[in-house]
């Protein structure tokens, strides 16, 4: 089969598409000939070496299934465990379906199974045109959340707008603390989830309601910050920090489980759709790169082998 190989840690242009063995699987194994496989953020952290990556890159596919991978999907086939496995919803193409299983699974065991987002309450999500951000705007929404987003482009902003957001906040020009304030009469949000790290960590608490959550799910602003702990105490907040990737087997099937009962009824009913910004065949995996690097997307990037 053919797949994409970091042929050494660098930039985009060490990806290449290469003739490689077909993967080895188990008796709990399903192969999948892939339809279509996402770009996440992480992929570009792993093709520098950053994190060491599975043998391929590519943390979801589509195929007759859809899948929440350890890795492999830049490639024709891959072989997964059948926990990590969801059927393609019914009114989604084959191709978008790749669209769907890492933001999900990542925003059900941050945004609902830990932080206990419900209808009625407010949530902040950071980089609202990302691949997680346009749908968890959808999700939010879905479930009777009301949804504040930031991000760094009036067109950008009127994407999260279309998708059902409810206050939009240009980061490069407002102080989304003061604005958050304002927008909940000074109480702040119950939920915020922050791919931002350590620059954002004290704005995030001071965005924060009483009993308010935090969870954060990246670094893109680095690790380290020095904080106000007073309010944590004050307001009875929570800060959690997880990954996907790094979970186990068992743990992925559990929330793919949990993905399946309660976002796929969404998905089925038209409340949460796909929102990919451009498809590209496997061969071109350093120019999506490029694209995810510049941050000029909205939704996701697909490769299509």
């Amino acid at each position: 089969m053919k797949a994409v190989v970091i042929t050494t840690p660098g930039g985009p242009e060490v990806l290449q598409l290469q003739e490689v063995e077909d993967p080895q699987f188990g008796d709990d194994d399903v192969l999948i000939r892939v339809a279509a496989t996402a770009l996440n953020r992480i992929d570009t952290l792993q093709r520098k070496g950053s994190y060491p990556p599975h043998r391929f890159l590519g943390l979801e596919c589509s195929g007759n299934v859809c899948a929440l991978l350890s890795g492999g999907g830049y490639a024709e086939k891959v072989a997964v465990s059948a926990g990590q496995v969801l059927p393609v919803p019914p009114g989604v193409s084959l191709k978008d379906a790749a669209s769907f299983p890492e933001v999900v699974c990542t925003l059900w065991s941050t945004v609902f199974m830990r932080s206990r987002l419900s209808a009625g309450e407010t949530f902040l999500i950071h980089g609202g045109s990302s691949g997680i951000g346009t749908c968890g705007i959808q999700l939010a929404k879905s479930k009777g959340a009301k949804v504040f987003v930031t991000a760094g482009s009036a067109e950008k902003l009127a994407a999260c707008k279309d998708l059902g957001a409810d206050v939009c906040i240009n980061y490069k020009t407002e102080d989304f603390v003061a604005r958050v304030k304002e927008e909940t009469q000074g109480k702040g949000v119950d939920v915020v989830l922050d791919n931002m790290g350590g620059p954002y960590f004290q704005r995030n608490l001071d965005s924060l309601n009483v009993d308010g959550r935090l969870f954060i799910i990246g670094f893109m602003g680095g690790t380290v910050s020095e904080v106000n702990l007073a309010g944590l105490l004050a307001r009875r907040l929570t800060v959690q920090a997880a990954g996907l990737h790094s979970r186990s087997t068992e743990n992925k099937a559990l929330i793919v489980n949990e993905v399946e009962k309660n976002v796929w009824p969404a998905i089925m009913a038209g409340k949460v759709k796909p929102v990919v910004y451009k498809y590209l065949p496997l061969s071109e995996a350093a120019e999506g790169h490029r694209l995810m690097e510049s941050s000029n997307h909205v939704g996701k990037i697909l490769l299509v082998p």
